[in-house]
């Protein structure tokens, strides 16, 4: 074929495939993608996002030759994962219940198995979906159900077979993974377990950072420094909690190092507590970049349930690990800055500083 006839072949593939894209439709297979110049992004045909300008559009037959060219995957319609990811939701939901329910957490390999997906594709669409990795989530579970049998009248023997634990040694290889803590320090609000804080200044007022001997616990904001250490007891009753520890010098400087510089990351263990809901949402916050925002449908729909937008927004309140886990990160669906924990102006301030941070500087 000659060169002319080949330009003509490959205008026609382009005007199909843009009339395609007009009308939304979705080859029934993993034909191509489009990338898009003004954003740098490539797509998959079918993309919910606004349509580009004819002249803006480049169609490559693979993402990989997309990137070769410079353009990022889309966060919407998500081309790395596997052609027609979204048809495994159900498959995903299976494995949920399974997790919920099995004694023991199966392996990866059984568990991409039986959603008949590739463990490797089945380990990304599973965190995709849920927000977290399949054993996160079955621990987060577990810990939810033993907490629940905690709090009733239950001995602790009967709370481990019921929350799912096949014997008292195997629960309790894992009871500081799961609960945080030992279960009858749970039950007695942190009874017999040390928690070491301190107060110190930032440009947002007072922080008080705490821990224990698993990570970071608390990190909250304030004015007053009795307000903020009553706040600690409160969450702790039976804690002991120790002022002005000086092993906290290295993690004081990290948090303090995060507010002023955002781009700088938090990279020391975290002792978080909630549930499964609450840690999925609090994972999904963590992966906000500096400088970004979202909305509270957004953050529902990343972890799999687009219309859990009011629970999102109480756990994202739950929250006590402040800018660590960046709740303020989150917004209106108008842009607006909603509620925050520790004070609207606290939240606008910690934007202004991130944007400030990560804004290109001129050369």
């Amino acid at each position: 074929m000659s060169d002319s006839g080949k330009t003509t072949d490959s205008c026609m593939i382009e005007q199909n495939r843009w009339e395609m894209l007009l009308q939304r439709e979705r080859p029934p297979e993993e034909m191509y993608v489009y990338a898009v110049q003004t954003t740098g992004v490539y797509c998959r045909p079918g993309c919910p996002s606004r349509l580009p300008l004819r002249k803006n559009v480049r169609f490559f037959d693979t993402g990989e030759l997309a990137e070769q060219a410079g353009f990022r995957p889309c966060k919407r319609c998500h081309p790395t994962l596997p052609y027609g990811h979204e048809l495994h939701g159900e498959a995903i939901v299976a494995v949920c219940k399974l997790l919920e329910e099995a004694e023991r957490i199966p392996s990866l390999k059984e568990l991409s198995e039986s959603a008949g997906i590739s463990p490797f594709h089945f380990q990304r669409l599973f965190k995709r979906i849920v927000g977290i990795t399949p054993r996160q989530y079955a621990l987060a579970k577990r810990a939810t159900r033993m907490r629940e049998q905690l709090h009733g009248n239950r001995s602790i023997t009967e709370a481990i077979y019921a929350a799912g634990f096949g014997s008292g040694a195997r629960f309790y290889e894992k009871s500081t993974e799961t609960l945080g803590m030992q279960p009858l320090r749970y039950r007695r609000g942190g009874e017999g377990m040390r928690i070491r804080y301190t107060i110190t200044g930032s440009y947002l007022g007072l922080v008080l950072v705490a821990c224990t001997e698993r990570g970071l616990c608390a990190v909250t904001l304030g004015d007053e420094p009795d307000m903020l250490t009553s706040d600690l007891h409160r969450r702790f009753p039976k804690a002991e909690c120790i002022e002005s520890d000086p092993d906290l010098g290295e993690t004081v400087k990290r948090v303090i190092s995060l507010l002023e510089s955002p781009r700088n990351g938090f990279e020391l263990p975290l002792d978080i507590r909630g549930t499964a809901f609450q840690q999925r949402v609090w994972m999904a916050l963590r992966a906000i970049p500096p400088g970004s925002t979202v909305s509270y449908g957004e953050v529902a729909a990343r972890i799999g349930n687009p219309r859990a937008v009011r629970a999102v927004a109480t756990a994202c309140a739950a929250n006590s690990i402040a800018v660590v886990i960046p709740c303020h990160r989150v917004v209106r669906t108008t842009g607006e800055l909603a509620g925050y924990r520790w004070g609207i102006e606290r939240k606008k301030a910690l934007l202004e500083r991130e944007k400030q941070n990560t804004e290109p500087t001129a050369e």
